[in-house]
């Protein structure tokens, strides 16, 4: 019963931070009261709120910047939410969400190439920077690339400006982040991924949307194969690469017009 009533002032609480949000003409970047003022203010205890305000960052409502505080996220009224009960996907189901990937996210990225916002290009280069740092597979390390990974394809598609699509993607990425562990240790090559990013993001940041999507397929393509390999589908033929990268290649040592 005890775990009934906890659960039963979360859900209440949820709702009236939401209402606090809209009640205060709050926008997304605007910080909300401490958790500690949110604590007195609604007299419930510390543990209660920050119960909540996972929830709501589980959700997009809000953004918690750990020593900074917390605040209203970009997609506090966002339209596809995520199904948090849903058990991780396996087989054809998993395939079937890394199709629908394949046909999201390179266009996010020849989107985001095109707009090249400079906020969100420096927040591609962070989330890199911070991938960088743990690709020599430390203790804990492969817990804290996977989130930088996932982090990067989610801020690919912010940086889109297609707030229905990043939605979607995010949800996607949310419901098999399980898998997505699973993957990088199967994979066990870490510095190809970040390669791979690396080059979507050059290509984002030199304006390139062609390539920008052709790079951002190809990667999603190869996690896809190993997937599908795992499942032990022996008609699966692994990806090449030389063919785009050397695209990247070439374009990167091309003169400037």
């Amino acid at each position: 019963m005890g775990e009934l009533v906890r659960q039963s002032l979360s859900d209440s609480l949820t709702e009236r931070i939401m209402e606090l949000i809209r009640d205060q003409g709050l926008q997304p970047g605007n910080r909300l009261p401490s958790t500690r003022a949110l604590a007195e203010r609604f007299a419930v205890a510390m543990p209660t709120v920050r119960e909540s305000l996972r929830r709501l960052q589980t959700t997009g409502a809000i953004e918690i910047r750990h020593g900074s505080g917390v605040y209203v996220s970009e997609a506090v009224d966002r339209l596809v939410l995520p199904n948090p009960n849903v058990p991780e996907p396996r087989g054809e189901q998993l395939i079937q969400l890394l199709d629908a990937r394949a046909l999201m996210e390179p266009y996010l990225a020849g989107l985001a190439a095109a707009r090249r916002d400079p906020q969100r290009l420096a927040d591609l280069r962070e989330l890199l920077a911070t991938a960088q740092r743990h690709l020599a597979g430390a203790p804990g390390d492969d817990a804290a690339l996977h989130e930088a990974n996932m982090a990067f394809h989610r801020a690919v598609a912010a940086a889109s400006g297609h707030g229905v699509l990043r939605e979607v993607v995010d949800s996607l990425l949310f419901v098999h982040a399980g898998e997505q562990r699973e993957i990088l240790q199967l994979f066990d090559d870490r510095v190809r991924d970040y390669d791979e990013h690396c080059a979507v993001l050059a290509a984002i940041e030199a304006g390139d949307t062609q390539l920008a999507g052709d790079l951002m397929r190809r990667h999603l393509d190869d996690v896809k194969t190993v997937v599908a390999l795992a499942r032990g589908d022996d008609e699966v033929v692994p990806t090449e690469r030389a063919d785009v990268t050397a695209k990247h290649a070439r374009r990167e040592s091309e003169p400037s017009p």
